[in-house]
């Protein structure tokens, strides 16, 4: 049995508060891992090429105001 197994299992176990209060913690967990890759890739100049191609874009007007 795998361990994601064993926390689809948990997860079935737990009342609807305390998968309320789950949910809330895995979100903001996630969302601080994916902040943190974000960071490494920009940092490593990953995101370089895609910032350049928005802004070519931009310049284009090929973009609009929100």
């Amino acid at each position: 049995m795998s361990s994601v197994e064993d926390i689809e299992r948990a997860v079935e176990q737990l009342s609807v508060e305390q998968r309320a209060r789950f949910r809330a913690w895995f979100a903001e967990y996630d969302a601080a891992r994916f902040d943190e890759r974000i960071e490494r890739d920009a940092s490593a100049g990953k995101l370089d090429e895609l910032a350049a191609e928005a802004l070519a874009e931009h310049r284009h007007g090929r973009s609009r105001e929100l």
